[in-house]
């Protein structure tokens, strides 16, 4: 019976140093990876533009629903491994700048995705910027020492690469 306590209490001052490391982290981050593809800026814009077509080359969402425009912009959800989420347009310029923002208020986590498209040699580079925000102190934790920050933009390049290497 010791032992129980001893592990309970390990595993509450765990819990602890866990929560007070991050209320000590700031709440917002930046990350950002790159990668450069042999297709056009426009095919680039493209993929990432046509939010219908996300489940079929994105592994992290299964399908997507179009919600009426905002300011005349674009609005979806997408439903996948983090749930629903809210996604808004918040800047457009085509084949070489998207600002997408998290639309819904009440996720523990909010922020935005810019991706910049220009044109090389051969093809594009694609620089996704993440500028988020962890409000629960725990997912920060946990998404800068266990996920990392750029996790889901390293894994949305890969897929990305992928498609477009399909397409040529």
């Amino acid at each position: 019976m010791r032992w129980i306590w001893m592990a309970a209490g390990a595993i509450s001052i765990l819990v602890v140093v866990v929560l007070v490391v991050g209320w000590l982290m700031p709440v917002r981050h930046r990350a950002s990876r790159q990668a450069t593809f042999r297709a056009a800026p426009a095919s680039v814009w493209t993929l990432i533009t046509n939010v219908e077509g996300f489940p079929a080359w994105r592994n992290d969402v299964k399908a997507v629903e179009r919600l009426p425009e905002r300011d005349g912009r674009p609005v979806w959800v997408e439903e996948g491994s983090n749930g629903r989420i809210t996604y808004a347009v918040a800047q457009a310029e085509p084949a070489r700048l998207l600002v997408v923002r998290i639309a819904d208020v009440n996720l523990p986590f909010g922020g935005t995705w810019t991706y910049e498209i220009a044109p090389v040699s051969g093809g594009s580079t694609l620089t996704i910027t993440e500028d988020g925000e962890i409000y629960n102190p725990i997912f920060r934790v946990m998404s800068r020492f266990v996920f990392g920050y750029e996790s889901t933009i390293t894994s949305y390049l890969a897929a990305a690469e992928k498609r477009l290497a399909g397409a040529q």
